[in-house]
């Protein structure tokens, strides 16, 4: 292993080990006790965020099932590294927002357009005063509700310079905790983005005694593709498109359950890998690496799935890996490669920038290094990376791993449920002819 990358091991499994952060939570948790506090939990609002408008329609059942103290704070938009493609990001959150909430019984359809500045500024006089006078929690949804409801304002409101100062403080200090978007829980050191990581705060909470009720199921679950049944093949195979990078820590834990579902609904699975988004000119601040490296430890752990002995393959590294993958998709072993690749760098501690740990990757996926070797260096590879991400970006997504079915996109690690449900509504369909 060469030194640099022996040197980012440690730290890595030093930085993001359950171990570390099993000591921070109980460090946290008696200095708590030794001040007799309350367990506080902070929430960051974003007026014009779907996701938002979900968690708090949870968070008075929060209150009800947990003794906490929720301080609400009312917040101005993720910087701009933060929402590097704003008018894309935005368009993929409403739809997925529409999905999380049809999968949760919670209320939000997509208007097709985000509301106006007009509008928000309106919301967000409402939503600080209600957070000022503690009814924060009575007023929110049905501010949100109209919010999406009437997206575009009868009349222009002028922008408010204390409401601005008001949102920015509250922008200012979530950046101080270590975050950056909207629709974020933050407890202990921890934080807890969106509906679909609430039930790790409640496990948390539940661990330190802090339930009011003997509820044991979580306001909203995981979803759990379980015991996958193999389905009758059809005479059309759909196809499984998986866009992937090797840097990704949530494509590093995903290519088990994304081969599950290809065998079990008998389609063929499209590797569709593209540059990272740092390869790509994006920003990644170093607070946003932190939570998601925290964040792919919490759900490997959950799932059972190795993770954190990570060796980051960021720049040449990853390109070493596609020249292969580019030649293992055609030799067959495309995803063998891809599992061993992904394993390699965030499970096992390999340095794919070195021979010796590229030669191990590759050869138990079953290809032979010295054949593979010598596509080393070239960039034969490329012209279909850029047309991966060319697609991916026509589809609306801009970030891995995604996945689609047909016209059926999706995009997160926690999001092979949209591509189960639709492998399922093809199912039927063939079914039926």
């Amino acid at each position: 292993m060469r030194i640099k990358a022996a040197v980012q091991n440690k730290v890595a499994r030093s930085l993001f080990s359950i171990e570390r952060r099993n000591a921070a939570r109980a460090k946290a948790e008696r200095a708590r006790l030794k001040q007799n506090g309350e367990h506080v939990v902070e929430y960051f609002h974003e007026a014009g965020d779907p996701y938002s408008h979900l968690l708090v329609q949870l968070l008075p059942a929060v209150c009800e099932r947990y003794d906490i103290d929720l301080r609400i704070h009312v917040t101005a938009p993720p910087p701009d590294w933060a929402a590097p493609d704003r008018e894309r990001l935005n368009a993929y959150a409403r739809k997925d927002a529409e999905r999380l909430a049809q999968r949760g019984g919670l209320s939000f359809n997509d208007p097709g357009q985000q509301p106006s500045a007009s509008v928000l500024t309106e919301a967000n006089l409402g939503l600080t005063k209600a957070a000022r006078e503690g009814t924060f929690l009575r007023q929110a949804f049905e501010i949100g509700q109209s919010i999406w409801a009437h997206p575009v304002a009868q009349k222009d409101v002028l922008s408010e310079p204390a409401l601005d100062v008001t949102l920015n403080q509250a922008a200012m200090h979530r950046d101080e905790l270590g975050h950056y978007l909207g629709g974020t829980l933050y407890y202990a050191g921890e934080w807890y983005w969106g509906v679909d990581r609430l039930h790790f705060l409640e496990a948390r909470l539940r661990e330190l005694g802090a339930a009011k009720t003997q509820e044991t199921r979580f306001l909203f679950p995981p979803h759990e593709v379980e015991r996958l049944s193999p389905k009758a093949s059809s005479a059309e195979r759909p196809e499984l498109h998986w866009y992937l990078s090797f840097r990704s820590p949530y494509t590093g834990i995903v290519a088990a359950r994304v081969k599950a579902i290809a065998d079990a609904f008998g389609v063929d699975l499209k590797l569709r890998y593209v540059l990272p988004m740092v390869m790509r000119g994006m920003q990644v601040p170093r607070k946003k690496g932190f939570y998601i490296m925290k964040d792919t430890v919490r759900e490997a752990e959950r799932q059972g799935i190795p993770f954190g002995n990570s060796v980051d393959p960021v720049g040449e590294p990853v390109e070493r890996g596609y020249a292969i993958l580019h030649a293992a998709i055609r030799e067959g072993k495309g995803f063998e490669f891809a599992q061993s690749f992904l394993s390699g760098v965030w499970a096992d501690g390999l340095d794919a920038g070195s021979n010796s740990g590229l030669k191990k990757i590759t050869e138990r996926a079953g290809l032979d290094w010295s054949n593979m070797r010598s596509f080393l260096g070239g960039e034969h590879w490329r012209a279909e990376a850029d047309a991966n991400q060319k697609e991916m970006f026509d589809y609306g997504l801009w970030g891995v791993p995604s996945f689609r079915v047909g016209d059926v996109a999706a995009w997160g690690q926690d999001r092979l449920w949209v591509i189960e449900d639709a492998l399922n509504a093809h199912a039927r369909q063939q079914q039926e002819i």
